[in-house]
């Protein structure tokens, strides 16, 4: 079993910033890619960011280009979202998920960290 466990989440004010973790333990798993995703009230989930685990390489989703910054640990096996300049529109809960291969989809998801951001 693959356990992600999201932390960081919580309340801020416009303009603030918040730092995402997701810590992955349990058996041994592939892992091509780790990525951030979001899910608002009422709408869709969004991807944010991912990155490639064994090169570090990092791909953004437009809205959060230039505000957040994905990252990862090797050593502590966790992959990190800081977020930075936010917006009431960031508002949601944060998942992390992990992308066994580049053919196939996230297969693993943690549960999620809400974020709410005050105007």
């Amino acid at each position: 079993q693959v356990q992600l466990v999201e932390s960081g989440g919580g309340l801020v004010q416009a303009g603030g910033s918040l730092r995402l973790s997701c810590a992955a333990s349990g058996r041994t798993f592939s892992r091509y890619a780790m990525g951030w995703f979001r899910q608002a009230p009422g709408k869709g989930r969004e991807f944010l960011a991912r990155i490639v685990w064994s090169i570090g390489s990092t791909s953004y989703a437009d809205s959060v280009k230039g505000r957040f910054t994905i990252s990862r640990d090797n050593a502590k096996n966790t992959v990190y979202l800081q977020m930075n300049s936010l917006k009431p529109e960031d508002t949601a809960v944060y998942y992390c998920a992990v992308q066994p291969t580049s053919l196939r989809e996230y297969d693993y998801w943690g549960q999620g960290t809400r974020v709410t951001v005050s105007s």
